[in-house]
């Protein structure tokens, strides 16, 4: 189980949990860091949903077709909220990829983000 990761606030409402994180990845959610969310949601049992920005339209977070289809760009707030069985955990790794930048720094160069 994943601990919770306090530079990454988390709060549970009932039996749902929900964080809002900011898109820092250079040019959003493309392809690449769409399927890596959906992918990493889909692991988990739970409902996942995420809202862009001040919108109240909740997505499915684990369909790569309603990520994409977002059009998500840098610096976008994007709140995710999860609700079932390890809610909290998936939040908690949901909330770090994003921070990570979908961990493509460390696909196609360094981890600091610098080319190899």
């Amino acid at each position: 189980m994943i601990k919770p990761n306090p530079i990454l606030p988390h709060e549970r409402s009932g039996n749902r949990w929900h964080t809002e994180v900011e898109v820092t990845h250079g040019i959003g959610l493309h392809a690449r860091p769409s399927v890596t969310f959906t992918r990493l949601a889909k692991s988990f049992p739970c409902s996942i949903e995420v809202a862009v920005g001040s919108s109240g339209e909740w997505l499915n977070g684990k369909s790569i077709v309603k990520i994409m289809g977002a059009r998500i760009r840098r610096g976008t707030r994007l709140r995710i909220r999860a609700e079932g069985s390890r809610a909290e955990e998936a939040i908690v790794a949901l909330g770090d990829l994003v921070r990570r930048n979908f961990d493509e720094d460390r696909k196609h160069g360094r981890a600091d983000g610098h080319p190899v």
